[in-house]
């Protein structure tokens, strides 16, 4: 029987708190097996530069958000220490349970320009940085490969209820998955089609 693989999940979100990591054993369709999971605040003047980044990024014209050439060297400041707290989280939670081997980590990075109308969609993190620095495979730009594929950016939710209506409510009544994240999203399930969207804010 073939191993499933060990997938590390990392995610911040629109609260700008931190960073959540949670560990899935799982087949990439229907068997989900979750394993451990932390939570990696950021440090204080990081959140704060995130949250002003928000009001400064809203008056630059997509053009330039999608240029690496064009960042201005905030953004380029950003991006880096973005990527190096999340790596620092990885270090500390694979220290915490160091039984753990994991063939690949899921890289979301931190959302600071969504423009669903324009096609496009900024996350601040250097995925293939983290994977010369951890050396295991980064999997990133979930959101640019939805959008480039027709969708506003949010894959990953639906797949994952989707996974969780077929497996642990198999044979139950529950169609709908709500999930209460920064933004609030539902994720509903009839008549073997799938629909999943957001209905407003939550955390944030």
């Amino acid at each position: 029987m073939t191993k499933e693989p060990t997938a590390l999940g990392l995610m911040s979100g629109t609260s700008l708190d931190g960073i959540d990591i949670a560990v899935l054993h799982t087949d990439g369709a229907q068997h989900i097996q979750p394993g451990a999971d932390g939570f990696f605040a950021y440090d204080e003047a990081l959140r704060q530069e995130l949250r002003a980044l928000l009001t400064w990024l809203a008056d630059l014209p997509t053009a330039v958000l999608a240029d690496l050439a064009l960042w201005p060297d905030r953004l380029v400041a950003a991006d880096t220490q973005v990527t190096q707290a999340h790596m620092e989280a990885v270090t500390q939670f694979l220290d915490r349970h160091k039984d753990l081997s994991i063939d690949l980590i899921g890289f979301h990075g931190q959302t600071v320009a969504h423009r669903p109308a324009e096609a496009f969609t900024l996350q601040l993190g250097d995925a293939q940085a983290m994977a010369a620095a951890l050396g295991v495979n980064v999997v990133a730009r979930f959101r640019q490969a939805d959008m480039a594929a027709g969708g506003q950016g949010a894959p990953l939710a639906p797949l994952y209820h989707a996974a969780l209506l077929e497996g642990e409510t198999a044979g139950q009544d529950a169609e709908a998955v709500i999930n209460l994240g920064g933004i609030a999203n539902i994720t509903w399930r009839g008549a073997g089609d799938l629909l999943a969207f957001d209905c407003g804010p939550a955390n944030a």
